[in-house]
């Protein structure tokens, strides 16, 4: 029989911090407690510490030493140590996120009822300006000049009678006594009265109060021999004499006279 020789890769140098490597990697938790312990199978021994916090309950592992069946004895290594945590200062950690807030009073602008008062100043102070432009540009603006016309019942009122015919013709009728419905000088109502003096001045006039009153033209300051009327619709008539003074007939029981001009006048009218 005839054997072929292989070709065999010659054995590397045994390595235990190599060895250390390899079964740290194929450990594939991470360490749970603050140091593991591993054995290597040539009696190399290293400690790995870590700082206690990064270690949880979930990841603790048994580390229990593991020895190798049999290996050549080799001189013991030194123990290999984890750089501890570096210490943290109190005064950074305290700091670190710390947020200073320093409370700033919240504006406040004006009420509603300050803006209503306001918005009425406002308006009164252009009221004020607008009055006071139109004062100035009634000053500028040239005054009116005077109408020499008169008013349409003014120009319409004839010339009062004179008074010394009206009023001295019915000064010839005092005494005449009171009677409802009379227009002679055996008696006369009011009406009655003036519409027979007027006659006598040659003017006519209708018989009764309210008739009288509607043929007149009304005037506002009267003359003697202007009738005043009482009431309205006028239910009294007289014939004015001056100075606040009329002559009438009154009524039943009395007689034509002389007499001051008693309240409720409704008009004077000029005929």
């Amino acid at each position: 029989m005839s054997h072929n020789v292989g070709r065999h890769r010659a054995p590397e140098r045994y390595n235990p911090l190599t060895e250390i490597g390899t079964v740290i990697s194929q450990t594939g938790t991470p360490l749970a407690k603050g140091s593991a312990v591993l054995a290597a199978s040539g009696g190399l021994v290293a400690a790995i510490a870590i700082p206690a916090q990064a270690s949880t309950a979930a990841d603790q592992v048994d580390a229990t030493p593991v020895r190798a069946a049999a290996a050549p004895a080799a001189p013991a290594a030194a123990a290999v140590t984890a750089p501890s945590a570096p210490a943290t200062s109190t005064a950074a950690t305290s700091a670190f996120g710390k947020i200073e807030v320093e409370p700033v009073a919240k504006p406040t602008g004006p009420t509603p009822y300050q803006l209503r008062m306001r918005a009425e100043r406002e308006q009164a102070a252009q009221e004020r300006e607008s009055e006071a432009a139109s004062r100035s540009q009634e000053r500028q603006s040239p005054a009116p000049q005077a109408s020499t016309s008169t008013p349409a019942a003014e120009t319409a009122a004839p010339a009062p009678a004179a008074s010394s015919n009206v009023v001295e013709i019915a000064k010839q009728y005092i005494g005449t006594p009171y009677v409802y419905g009379g227009s002679t000088p055996a008696g006369f109502d009011c009406s009655g009265f003036t519409q027979y003096v007027f006659a006598k001045a040659g003017k006519s006039i209708p018989r009764v109060t309210t008739a009288q009153q509607a043929a007149a033209t009304p005037v506002s300051s009267p003359q003697p021999g202007d009738l005043v009327f009482f009431g309205s619709p006028s239910w009294h008539v007289g014939i004015y004499v001056g100075d606040g003074m009329m002559i009438d007939s009154p009524r039943t029981g009395s007689s034509v006279s002389i007499r001051p001009i008693f309240d409720g006048v409704s008009g004077y009218g000029r005929v």
